[in-house]
């Protein structure tokens, strides 16, 4: 079995583990999506391949990429560099630039956004290092890194480097109108952040 085949399984059988053995998650079959088409885009395969099987194996990769992106939500192109044991924690929402680079052990949760700022800067997008957790509905755009070992909190926009070991979580919700009448900006009683960012109720 060629070195690219022998790698290409390895990552498979990786994402598979770490998506619990299921076959059927949308994250595993989104990674496996992705890996197969980065596989079939690589030198190995263009330079000692015919073009015929080639342009089969790309068009089952755009039919499964487009059946994954519309139906599951999850837009993540071949040219995106992902590491290992990756998980996408839920599927719906998920879009990942073709820029951007994701280390190993990360977590991605859904309605995550990791993209460039503007069309006009389409060409700069965001690093993420190992062991990054993105929490729900999160936005990180531009040409920015984000260090090993980061924790970002639900709802939070990153648009500057964050340094690892860093936690970045987004403000308290603030009432704006309570009943009869009276206008507040007192924050909303919270659980701390580190039990926010650990999901424990």
């Amino acid at each position: 079995m060629p070195s690219d085949l022998r790698t290409l399984w390895r990552q498979l059988h990786e994402d598979w583990i770490v998506h619990g053995r299921d076959w059927t998650k949308p994250g595993f079959r989104a990674l496996a999506t992705h890996r197969v088409g980065n596989w079939v885009r690589s030198d190995w395969l263009i330079k000692r391949r015919s073009r015929i099987i080639g342009k089969v194996l790309w068009f089952f990769y755009v039919a499964l990429y487009r059946y994954i992106r519309n139906h599951y939500g999850i837009e993540v192109y071949y040219a995106t560099k992902i590491g290992r044991r990756v998980v996408f924690g839920h599927q719906s929402g998920i879009v990942i630039h073709h820029n951007a680079e994701i280390g190993d052990d990360c977590l991605i949760r859904q309605n995550v956004t990791i993209g460039a700022v503007t069309d006009a800067r389409g060409h700069e997008a965001p690093k993420l290092g190992n062991r990054v957790q993105v929490g729900v509905g999160a936005v990180i755009v531009g040409k920015v890194v984000i260090g090993d070992d980061v924790i970002i909190g639900p709802n939070v926009t990153v648009m500057t480097n964050i340094p690892s070991g860093t936690t970045v979580c987004a403000p308290s919700p603030r009432l704006i109108r309570l009943p009869g009448g009276n206008s507040q900006t007192k924050p909303l009683p919270h659980k701390p952040e580190q039990e926010l960012l650990a999901g424990k109720e």
